[in-house]
């Protein structure tokens, strides 16, 4: 994708680099890394890509919940 087409807007900027490693990440557990041409995601389907985003999502939210229960971040719970 074209870097003229980018219409989203971190909140923090500062965030891109590691906004950048969790997307691989997650493509990595959703089982599409290996499909990725270095930074070329136009090769795989909008279905997986929407996986990865739902991924990212799921994870997030885990955290926030973790962080307003007051758990540590590092044990993992199913969310439905």
């Amino acid at each position: 994708m074209g870097q003229g087409q980018k219409r989203n807007k971190l909140l923090v900027p500062e965030a891109s680099k590691a906004m950048y490693q969790f997307k691989y990440e997650m493509a990595n557990e959703v089982g599409i890394a290996n499909q990725i041409q270095g930074d070329y995601w136009g090769y795989i389907s909008s279905r997986d890509c929407g996986a990865v985003g739902g991924a990212m999502v799921r994870r997030m939210i885990q955290q926030y919940q973790q962080s307003l229960a007051g758990q540590n971040p590092q044990t993992t719970t199913t969310i439905r």
